[in-house]
């Protein structure tokens, strides 16, 4: 039977670099530290399934001579499910009470996404629709009034467009650097 002792170094190096992903320590963005301790956690939890699959068979499996390799599998799994929670800490993850609702009840969460994407949609062309029949009222607002009073259509006109002319001006002036290049906003 394979033995599957604790591996120390690995918690040591997933403390050790616990402590230093918090830090933002080595020049990394925090998105990056975030990253990469959610890629640790999740590591850990693809380990801590693997441990839990091997204490399973030992268990389904056990006699006498088990004894040994079944007490090394549960330090072994207690060992990860402490280092699980040591990089856990570093991770700041917000999970909607709905996932894990439908997880308990034994569904896919992915049935919580479909929803909320739907929902975005449907309002999204709620939006949209409200947002047409304005642009058409305003439309047809401006068509009647310039019937009825011409000179003054004229001069509202000429007004928005002095005023949207300020106003991108004064975009283009605030994105502007004291050197003169322009502001990129970062991806995402």
């Amino acid at each position: 039977m394979e033995s599957a002792a604790p591996n120390p170094s690995a918690a040591a190096a997933a403390a050790a670099g616990n402590g230093v992903q918090a830090s933002g320590a080595g020049g990394e963005r925090p998105e990056d530290a975030s990253k990469q301790n959610l890629a640790q956690v999740t590591s850990s939890i693809q380990k801590t399934l693997g441990l839990l699959h091997q204490l399973n068979l030992t268990v389904s499996s056990f006699n006498s001579a088990s004894q040994l390799p079944l007490l090394q599998r549960l330090n072994a799994l207690v060992a990860e499910l402490d280092t699980m929670q040591k990089l856990a800490e570093g991770c700041d993850i917000q999970v909607p009470m709905e996932v894990v609702n439908l997880i308990d009840d034994g569904k896919n969460p992915d049935e919580f996404t479909r929803d909320v994407l739907n929902s975005c949609i449907a309002k999204n062309q709620i939006t949209k629709g409200k947002t047409d029949a304005f642009k058409s009222l305003r439309k047809h607002l401006l068509e009647e009034l310039e019937q009825a009073f011409p000179e003054d259509i004229e001069q509202y006109r000429e007004i928005r467009a002095s005023s949207a002319a300020e106003a991108k001006r004064l975009a283009q002036s605030q994105s502007t650097l004291p050197n003169g290049d322009v502001k990129v906003k970062a991806e995402h």
